[in-house]
């Protein structure tokens, strides 16, 4: 924890660039934290990174408007990033308990289909240690993140797929 304080001064700073902060948390393992789904039940984070899939897990809240666009656009291109590279997409919601109901009527109002889970502690936006969403968690086939993304441009997803097609080879 204190390596990741240290990192985040160090940002603020601009003594180190987001480039080598994205290093830190690199060549790591998904971190043992649990999240809710829709329903309430409660799943480890850690857990994805052992079906042998490429995940990509995506934060969000339902007030921002990047977030929001980055996972429509992913949306539209998923059913072919599942049949082509084995990929699983997680939507993870950093909004607060009082949003929680807010969070699925908007999720499923989008029909995403991808699951949706909820994170309204932030105790896994804590363990990434970002500010803002939107945040991008990309992790290979043994869990090991590989690459992580802060921010939301139209076409970011095609990189993103650039991405995941390296993982799936």
């Amino acid at each position: 924890m204190k390596n990741i304080t240290l990192l985040t001064t160090l940002l603020f700073a601009g003594i180190i660039s987001q480039a080598q902060v994205k290093e830190a948390f690199t060549d790591k393992k998904l971190p043992s934290v649990e999240v809710q789904t829709l329903d309430g039940k409660r799943v480890n984070i850690a857990d994805y990174g052992k079906n042998g899939k490429i995940t990509v897990i995506s934060f969000w809240a339902t007030w921002c408007g990047p977030c929001k666009l980055e996972l429509n656009n992913i949306s539209d291109i998923y059913d072919g990033w599942k049949k082509d590279y084995n990929v699983e997409v997680i939507a993870i919601s950093i909004d607060d308990s009082r949003n929680t109901a807010k969070v699925k009527s908007f999720a499923q109002a989008q029909g995403w289909d991808f699951e949706v889970l909820l994170d309204p502690n932030q105790d896994l936006k804590r363990a990434f240690n970002f500010q803002m969403p939107p945040y991008t968690v990309l992790s290979n086939q043994e869990g090991v993140i590989v690459s992580t993304h802060l921010g939301y441009k139209n076409g970011d997803e095609l990189l993103l797929e650039d991405e995941i097609k390296k993982l799936a080879k």
